[in-house]
């Protein structure tokens, strides 16, 4: 079963009430929905967006009893403007990103994107978008894979493992995760094995951050998703690695302190207008209690705004 991470901040966060009209801009098992949904009361509404096929049809099992107030939508979260201008929305109360990947996602083989199972290296969350992980693993020069990793992984040994992904590939094609994993294990030292995650962890998380263009589409949407709150609506992000809490942290900060003009300025010239007060100047974490009853949790860090 999906945990979803951190509900009861999120829930808080989002200062629901009853008969408010929010949404999940990341559905995933629809953990943090249901919850809204118990909420908001029958009045309410949400709307709730995922690129997963399977993910969609596991969320609507979930939300059949709030079936009335809930309107489901395949799309990215970049899609946003879209999906609420087809429902004729134009204002909600409340806006949810969660950027983790879902339990379901992890656990299901099939999909590539765990380190701990041998399966195909997919990572998709769209299963009918044409680049995989494999794709980038076996197609990408040394220097762009080594990129990527190194950036979205944060990774020390980001060039050493793109060059051992290099050799081996001349071989043969990298088809599964299993044989990734066995390539980025010789690559990493064995010191450096020894000490902190999964020495997988980190390439597996920059490729899955490549495939699905998740970094490159967080600014974007996060700003569009501002301009569809109320006064007073909440904004609440989740992230589970620096890279993207960077990216919260400095556009919210740039949403409510816009003014580019010298400090030395008397007067406000540039036009710059606040539209954000930022609730959580520090992330908000999970507590001891979440983190020994579900370790996923261990990075998740929690940033909330409020639309002024």
């Amino acid at each position: 079963m999906h945990k979803p991470v951190m509900v009861c901040e999120v829930l808080k966060g989002l200062k629901l009430k009853p008969g408010g009209v929010y949404v999940d801009c990341t559905l995933g098992g629809a953990g943090h929905s249901a919850a809204i949904l118990r909420e908001i009361g029958e009045e309410g509404r949400l709307v709730g967006l995922d690129r997963d096929l399977e993910a969609l049809a596991a969320a609507k099992e979930r939300l059949a009893p709030f079936s009335a107030g809930v309107n489901l939508a395949r799309a990215n979260f970049r899609d946003l403007k879209d999906v609420l201008e087809q429902l004729e929305i134009e204002k909600v109360d409340g806006i949810l990103f969660d950027l983790g990947v879902s339990s379901y996602q992890l656990d299901n083989p099939d999909r590539g994107f765990s380190y701990q199972h041998d399966a195909p290296l997919d990572m998709r969350m769209d299963q009918e978008q044409a680049l995989t992980a494999g794709t980038l693993v076996n197609n990408l020069p040394v220097e762009e894979l080594a990129e990527i990793i190194r950036k979205y992984g944060e990774e020390r040994w980001a060039s050493r493992i793109a060059k051992f992904i290099g050799e081996e590939r001349k071989n043969c094609s990298i088809e599964t995760t299993g044989r990734l994993v066995e390539i980025i294990k010789k690559a990493i030292p064995a010191g450096a094995r020894r000490e902190g995650p999964h020495p997988a962890k980190r390439t597996f998380q920059a490729l899955r951050i490549a495939v699905n263009r998740e970094i490159e589409t967080l600014g974007p949407s996060i700003r569009s998703a501002v301009q569809y709150l109320k006064p007073g609506g909440r904004i609440c992000v989740l992230t589970f690695h620096s890279l993207e809490d960077r990216i919260v942290k400095d556009l919210f900060r740039e949403l409510a302190s816009p003014c580019t003009c010298p400090r030395d300025f008397p007067v406000c010239v540039c036009g710059g207008k606040k539209e954000i007060r930022v609730v959580t100047p520090r992330p908000v974490l999970p507590s001891p209690e979440e983190l020994e009853d579900n370790p996923r949790a261990r990075s998740a860090k929690l940033r909330i705004a409020e639309k002024l």
